[in-house]
């Protein structure tokens, strides 16, 4: 057994600087064609770690997309960015879930932002590796 200033392998933790999880925001893009039976598509995601660059992510988004909107949706779209984005901020602040949604065409584009604890990764920084992964040698395939 390997040891390390007289801790064996075993009882060393394998992340020495623990962080506790942090709070942000989840956000996502989703498209779904109104005329089809199939599930909406995932087409973006993003973390965010404050309410505002979750509702920033969004507003960026749609301040490049609305020019290519119709013009439904892209009023739609600045409607959000001038009235509503306020409400979205304020709602991300009480941790609450927020949806902003515009339809061009026969597609409908969806964000979502939602309250999170990002949880850190364990990393192997302060342990060791058991000596026989040295020995594994891949095989070549056929």
């Amino acid at each position: 057994m390997s040891t390390e200033a007289g801790t064996p392998h075993a009882q060393r933790p394998l992340h020495s600087d623990p962080k506790p999880p942090q709070r942000g925001y989840w956000c996502e893009c989703w498209t779904e064609l109104l005329t089809d039976q199939r599930r909406p598509e995932l087409l973006a995601s993003f973390d965010a770690y404050s309410a505002a660059q979750a509702d920033r992510w969004v507003a960026a988004a749609l301040r490049t997309i609305s020019p290519a909107l119709d013009a439904d949706a892209s009023d739609e779209a600045w409607e959000w960015l001038y009235e509503d984005r306020i409400e979205t901020r304020r709602a991300l602040l009480r941790a609450e879930p927020c949806t902003v949604s515009v339809t061009h065409a026969r597609t409908r584009i969806t964000w979502t932002i939602r309250p999170v604890l990002f949880l850190p990764l364990a990393h192997r920084k302060a342990a060791e590796l058991p000596g026989c992964t040295g020995d594994f040698k891949p095989r070549p395939t056929d």
